[in-house]
């Protein structure tokens, strides 16, 4: 039989997904290792969407999206991330995931090298290696706030980097990045002549300060701005992202779009439409819920005397459990939830730095995950 390709076999497994899919395999488990919103859609959207559907307005639309939708995000983009770009900047995409892949394909070419943080989000490693780049992770840690260091990040200049991944507000960590720290990154990009690929995804959820968009800053024409409707709305499976580009990669964009997926589908590009320019209340909402799941699961974590990172946005909370894992959170994790029957991301899933750690969604109802956190051992 022949041998699938060298490249696809190079992308590891999800760790996060396989206590997902544990978990769905058994009864009664309170589910907080995915960032899964459970507020429920406006019904704005889901008619906007059903609405299509039902007038069968299914066609194709151009590889980059519906105007409709495009011109919406420009005014967007202009009042909420301080960012001034025109239709022609902004593709639609199946879901943050996929402008993160069509990203990384359009500024990486096989061998190249890529920073990106440890701990960081599982794709980001996974997405570069599917391309055939190198992930090549900095390291981000609790005494330092989870900045990045300049002097590090230094250190790991080789000829073949080409691209810079930064995370603001972070998966998992809820660190925010302000304008000093992300005009140093940008900086430091210019001085070694990298792209910048920024994951704004959670960039309606921060909890003590304002959102800052890294292509606000940027003078330089160098980044690529990662932006997702799934947790700003809830419509996580209705796979709706955008991607944002520099001016003049746009046909560039379009050939490799239509060499995947074609173009995103109809229904979900007119739902979005909606979601963009109807009532925003719902995302006011659902910050207030998710800061108040934190200030709740701190406290209960505090009280037991549990380390933890306190979440500065996104809607994760960083959680030591060094003290009772054993040196591989991997498998006290699935060994959590057969026990315990409570489903947590083990913070390996996210970089080596991620060890002796968990991940813990924030997004869901506070009584089951506080009675989640009540499970841990006792110190």
């Amino acid at each position: 039989m022949p041998h699938l390709s060298a490249t696809a076999r190079s992308v590891p497994g999800s760790g996060i997904r396989r206590i997902f899919e544990l978990a769905a395999a058994l009864d009664d488990v309170i589910q907080l290792s995915v960032g899964e919103p459970e507020m429920r859609v406006a019904p704005h959207i889901l008619a906007a969407g059903a609405q299509a559907w039902s007038s069968d307005t299914t066609n194709y639309t151009p590889n980059s999206g519906l105007m409709l939708l495009r011109s919406a995000l420009v005014g967007k983009l202009a009042e909420h991330n301080g960012v001034v770009v025109d239709e022609d900047q902004v593709h639609i995409t199946a879901g943050g995931s996929q402008a993160l892949h069509m990203a990384m394909c359009l500024t990486l070419d096989a061998g190249d090298e890529i920073l990106i943080p440890n701990p960081g989000y599982a794709t980001f490693s996974m997405a570069s290696r599917l391309v055939g780049a190198v992930p090549v992770p900095y390291l981000l840690t609790a005494d330092r706030g989870f900045a990045p260091n300049l002097a590090e990040l230094e250190q790991l200049i080789t000829p073949r980097t080409r691209v810079l991944l930064i995370n603001s507000p972070s998966n998992p960590l809820g660190v925010v990045y302000g304008p000093v720290v992300l005009g140093e990154l940008l900086d430091f990009a210019a001085r070694h002549d990298l792209w910048v690929i920024s994951d704004d995804v959670y960039e309606y959820f921060t909890f003590t300060g304002p959102f800052t968009s890294v292509a606000s800053l940027d003078t330089t024409d160098r980044v690529f701005g990662v932006y997702s409707l799934s947790k700003t709305y809830g419509l996580t499976g209705g796979r709706i992202g955008y991607l944002v580009t520099p001016p003049g990669v746009s046909g560039t964009f379009r050939a490799a779009q239509e060499a995947t997926v074609s173009c995103v589908n109809t229904p979900a590009q007119l739902a979005a439409v909606a979601a963009i320019e109807g009532d925003q209340s719902a995302i006011t909402d659902a910050r207030e819920h998710y800061r108040s799941n934190a200030d709740a699961a701190c406290a209960a974590l505090s009280t037991r005397g549990i380390e933890f990172s306190r979440p500065d946005g996104a809607f994760y909370l960083w959680i030591n459990v060094s003290y009772c894992s054993g040196g591989n959170v991997a498998e006290w994790a699935e060994a959590f939830l057969l026990t315990q029957r409570v489903a947590v991301a083990p913070g390996s899933a996210f970089g080596s730095a991620g060890e002796g750690w968990i991940r813990v969604c924030l997004a869901g109802q506070q009584e089951p995950l506080l009675t989640a956190l009540s499970r841990l051992p006792e110190r």
